[in-house]
C-alpha cells in the first residue's frame, strides 16, 4: 500500500502451548536460532530474552490474530476476537479510531463504508462525505461523524466479500465494539482461562485525529491505566504507523511498543505533516533502527521488508532487516499472512482460483526461517500449525 494504514492489500498471523513461561522463552530462543541458520542469517537466540516486558513469556515466533480471526469472521468484532483466542492465538489485535464524542472503537479504518451496514441506514445517508485522510481522498461514512450511540445501531459486515464470501454468513451478527468492551472481554476470558489475554493495539491516523481535537493516546492511556495494562509486565502491545504516537505513549505506558512500517518508499504521515524527510527506507537502516529503539521495543514491518518479491511476485533473498533490528535490540512482528492465493507470494499459490487456499504452510516456513519474532495472520490456526511444523523440523 502506498500509504500506511490503508488496504492495498499490503497491510498487515503453535503447536500445543508449552508448559510454563521459562520453557516457552527457551523454546522461542531455540526456534529463532534454528530458523536463522537455515538461510544463513546470524543466530538471534537472544531475541526471547530482549527487554520486552512481559512479552518474554510468549512463544516465539508469536502468533498475532490479525484483527482477530479475520480469515473466518468479519474483522474487529467480538466474534472475530473470540475465535482467534479459541483457535489459540498468542495475541489478539485491535485498531482504534474515535467517535464524535471521544470514545475509542475497534475499526481498521475510520471509514466504515466497507465494514458496516451504514449504507443501509437511510437516517445516515446525509453523513456520507469525502475527506482527505493522510493524503488519500475517501468518500464514505466516518466514525468521527457519529456518536457512540449512533454507531451502536450499525452492524459489522465482511470487508472483502469477493475474497471471503463465506464470511458474509456472519454479516449483521455483531456490532462495533468499543475498546473498553474488548478490555472487559479480555478480563473475563483471562479469568476463565487462568492466564492473561494478550492484546496488540494500534492507534490509527493519530495525527489526523489530533487535528480534529480527538487525540487517541490520552483516552487510550486512561483505559490502559483503568485495567492495569500500562505496566511493564502487562499483557499489552501498543503499535502505530506514526513514530510520534509511540513516543507520546512511551512517556505514559511502560509495556512493549511497536513501530509499524509500510513500504520502503513511504513516509509516516506524522513525518509528512512535520516536514521530516525520512522514509521507511531510512528507518530500517541501523541508524534508523537505533533511533526507534530509543522509544520502542519492536517494529512491525510489512513482510516485503523482510523478504522482497520480484516483478513476478515471487520471494527473493531476505534483507538484513531481521539481523539489524535484533542488533538494535528490537523484536520484529511483521504483517500479514493470509491463506488465500491472492495474498500469498507467487511461489506458494496453488491452482488458478485467487480465492482458494495456497501453500500458506510453505510460505510460513520461509518467513519463520528469517528469525522473525512473531507474525500477524488472518488465520491463526494455520500460523500455529506452521509454527509447530517449524519447531518439530529443527
Amino acid at each position: 500500500m502506498a500509504k500506511q494504514g490503508f488496504d492495498g492489500e499490503q497491510d498487515r498471523g503453535a503447536g500445543p502451548r508449552q508448559g510454563g513461561t521459562g520453557r516457552r522463552a527457551l523454546l522461542g530462543a531455540a526456534v529463532a536460532g534454528a530458523g536463522a541458520a537455515v538461510l544463513g542469517v546470524p543466530s538471534v537466540a537472544g531475541a526471547a530474552s530482549r527487554d520486552r516486558g512481559g512479552a518474554h513469556a510468549l512463544p516465539v515466533p508469536t502468533v498475532v490474530g490479525h484483527r482477530g480471526s479475520s480469515g473466518y469472521r468479519p474483522e474487529h468484532t467480538l466474534g472475530s476476537y473470540q475465535l482467534a483466542l479459541d483457535l489459540g492465538a498468542d495475541v489478539v489485535e485491535q485498531d482504534l479510531v474515535p467517535t464524535k464524542d471521544g470514545h475509542l472503537v475497534c475499526r481498521h479504518e475510520n471509514d466504515i463504508t466497507a465494514t458496516t451496514d451504514v449504507a443501509q441506514h437511510p437516517e445516515f445517508a446525509g453523513r456520507k462525505t469525502t475527506k482527505s485522510i493522510d493524503g488519500v481522498q475517501l468518500t464514505g461514512w466516518f466514525t468521527e461523524d457519529f456518536t457512540l450511540a449512533e454507531l451502536k445501531t450499525l452492524r459489522a459486515i465482511e470487508r472483502i466479500p469477493g475474497n471471503r464470501q463465506h464470511n458474509t454468513l456472519y454479516n449483521g451478527r455483531w456490532e462495533i465494539p468499543t475498546f473498553e468492551e474488548v478490555l472487559d472481554w479480555a478480563e473475563r476470558e483471562g479469568r476463565r482461562r487462568g492466564r492473561p489475554v494478550w492484546l496488540h493495539t494500534e492507534t490509527k491516523h493519530p495525527t489526523y485525529f489530533r487535528g480534529l481535537g480527538l487525540g487517541l493516546e490520552e483516552p487510550l492511556v486512561r483505559l490502559l491505566r483503568k485495567y492495569g495494562r500500562h505496566r511493564k509486565n502487562a499483557p499489552q502491545f501498543l503499535q502505530s504507523f506514526e513514530p510520534s504516537s509511540i513516543q507520546r505513549l512511551a512517556k505514559q505506558v511502560a509495556g512493549p511498543r511497536v513501530v509499524l512500517l509500510s513500504t520502503a518508499d513511504s513516509r509516516p504521515w506524522d513525518f509528512v505533516e512535520s516536514g521530516d524527510p525520512r522514509t521507511v527506507a531510512d528507518l530500517i537502516t541501523p541508524k534508523g533502527l537505533k533511533w526507534m529503539a530509543g522509544f520502542a521495543q519492536g517494529i512491525g514491518p510489512t513482510l516485503d521488508l523482510v523478504i522482497p518479491k520480484d516483478a513476478a511476485g515471487k520471494l527473493t533473498e531476505p534483507t538484513t532487516l531481521v539481523r539489524d533490528a535484533h542488533a538494535a535490540g528490537l523484536i520484529l512482528h511483521p504483517y500479514t499472512m493470509r491463506n488465500e492465493n491472492t495474498f500469498l507470494p507467487a511461489d506458494f499459490r496453488r491452482g488458478s482460483d485467487p480465492n482458494a487456499y495456497g501453500d500458506a504452510f510453505g510460505a510460513f516456513q520461509v518467513y519463520f526461517a528469517t528469525g522473525i519474532d512473531g507474525i500477524f495472520s488472518d488465520n491463526p490456526d494455520t500460523a500455529l500449525l506452521a509454527r509447530e511444523d517449524f519447531v518439530n523440523k529443527r
